[in-house]
Parts: C-alpha cells; structure tokens; sequence
C-alpha cells in the first residue's frame, strides 16, 4: 500500500522538479534522469517510460522545447530539453503552490515544514 501512495505523490511533483532541473541548462533524457536521482538521494528513480511523457507534456504546453545535438566523431545524436520563458514563470507559480500546500501538509502533520 505504501508503494501506491508514494508513486501518486511523486507524480504530482515531476512536472516542478522538471522544470528546476532545466531551469540552469538544456539537458538530454538520460542526463534528467541521473541528476534527478542524484539530486534527490536516490527518493526519484525514473524510468523513460515515465520521465518522457512529462517531457512531452511540458513541451505540448510550451513550458520546454527540444533540440537535436550533431553527432560529432562517435558520440550520437540527442534530443535537449531546454526551458523556454513561460516555462520560467510557470515554475515560480508551482514553486509557490508546492510551498503553501507542503506548509499546510507539514502543519496539519505536526511537524516544521523542511523537517
């Protein structure tokens, strides 16, 4: 039961921790995933199979575009993810609803937020 309930709250927050990841520079998939992993002490774990259709979405919604690199000598093709402007000031808007309803959570749980 606990697995269910830790997968719904992780997917309610991939679209925001996306987007952060991007905020400081294009990345490819594969390069999400590891930082994500990473970044979060190994609490996200992401498969392909869910990172690209958040990747997809945020694009449909214009919040992040795509590039394909050249390969250059052995190293291959791939396709970057780089925030656009709305995708910007989409994140300060869920950053600050991630604050108030994690603030809420940590309040109605009895505990400080951050802890």
């Amino acid at each position: 039961m606990d697995e269910k309930y830790e997968r719904q709250m992780k997917k309610g927050v991939l679209d925001m921790l996306v987007l952060k990841l991007l905020e400081s520079e294009a990345k490819y998939g594969y390069q999400i995933i590891q930082e994500m992993k990473e970044k979060s002490g190994e609490t996200f774990l992401l498969k392909d199979g869910t990172l690209y259709p958040v990747l997809y979405r945020l694009e449909d919604d214009g919040l992040v575009i795509s590039k394909w690199s050249r390969a250059e000598g052995r190293q291959q093709s791939r396709k970057y993810y780089e925030i656009t402007e709305n995708g910007k000031a989409a994140l300060v808007g869920i950053e600050a609803v991630w604050r108030r309803i994690s603030g809420g959570i940590c309040r109605i749980m009895g505990e400080r937020a951050g802890h």
